[in-house]
């Protein structure tokens, strides 16, 4: 199956929309004077007061969800009546960057020369914090929206990496990409941007969800460290699928959503599970009709079934002809079954 996989995703970037609504967001996010995006006055702001009912309405359908969702134990008081601006330039702040030389606290991947007491600007990544309050945060702490884009694209570019055994590559990647979340979540940012950075981050999940079974190694670890992926992959659909909600501004969808929405019915090969606390059919009557009548959903459900059913006949023909890049990396473990 390695071989017929897509090396390029097939899925379109939303970087293109993402450009137009920038102005516009802005002005949403950091109020009507954009200069305070810069920090250079690293103050918390209060420009709820001057958005639209609208506006402040999609905020509050997006504030309470995705705290939840990245974990009460990640983010504490992240959606106060006061939101922190980053001013962080770098993929670390500085600050963690010395502290973590300091202590040999250094992945192989943030190590100057293989240094584990040196590391620069250009290598070290912020690390994820299980416990955190905006209280104890300053804005030279959090990094801004661009900054966090070009920290994901770094990111993405090591999970090819062939110098490392891949669960090693997996754990640095899973754990920076928290705290890119994280760092969002207490920004309280919720554009369409951030939409294209948590598909890559849904689709880092995925690939790690099908590369993690071929892992050597103890099999105990493997396994712990796919379910904790698991874990997190459904954790970032269902933050995912609430910015798609959020940022809808019709009854249109968005470039890649049927996409990203079949991957949650296609995590039920393996499962029976309420994944997201609620049965399937009920998850299907609340999705918007466009979704139900894509070509993605549609292959996504005739799999499920076709699975289900034991027609390996019809399971695999769907598959050959249909699947996507996306798709084939949660379908091809149970190809070799």
């Amino acid at each position: 199956m390695d071989r017929n996989l897509p090396r390029k995703s097939s899925y379109r970037s939303a970087s293109s929309s993402s450009s137009r609504s920038s102005t516009s967001y802005s002005n949403r996010r950091y109020g009507a004077n954009p200069a305070r995006y810069s920090g250079q006055n690293p103050a918390r702001t209060h420009d709820h007061r001057s958005r639209s009912v609208s506006e402040g309405d999609r905020e509050s359908r997006m504030e309470s969800p995705i705290g939840q969702l990245e974990g009460e134990h990640e983010v504490k008081d992240c959606f106060d009546a006061q939101s922190i601006v980053g001013t962080c330039p770098f993929m670390c702040p500085e600050k963690e960057r010395n502290q973590r030389e300091q202590l040999r606290d250094l992945a192989v991947f943030e190590r100057l020369d293989g240094n584990p007491r040196r590391t620069s600007s250009s290598l070290a990544v912020k690390k994820f914090c299980r416990t955190i309050s905006t209280k104890d945060v300053q804005a030279s702490d959090l990094r801004p929206l661009p900054v966090l884009e070009d920290t994901l694209n770094y990111l993405m570019k090591l999970l090819d990496s062939s110098d490392h055994p891949f669960e090693v590559v997996h754990d640095f990647i899973f754990d920076r990409t928290r705290s890119i979340r994280q760092d969002l979540s207490m920004q309280n940012i919720f554009s369409d941007r951030v939409i294209w950075m948590y598909e890559k981050m849904v689709k880092f999940h995925v690939i790690s969800h099908y590369k993690l079974r071929r892992c050597k190694g103890d099999c105990s670890i493997i396994s712990s460290i796919h379910h904790l992926n698991k874990e997190q992959l459904t954790k970032c659909l269902a933050s995912l699928y609430n910015l798609y909600e959020v940022n809808r501004s019709s009854e249109s969808i968005h470039a890649n959503e049927a996409e990203f929405r079949s991957v949650y019915v296609l995590l039920h090969l393996d499962s029976h599970t309420q994944l997201m606390g609620e049965s399937l059919p009920l998850w299907f009557s609340r999705l918007p009709p466009p979704i139900i009548k894509s070509k993605e959903m549609n292959f996504a459900r005739r799999v499920l079934r076709f699975f289900r059913m034991g027609n390996y006949m019809h399971f695999l023909g769907t598959i050959a002809s249909e699947a996507t890049y996306l798709q084939s990396y949660l379908i091809e473990p149970f190809i070799s079954e």
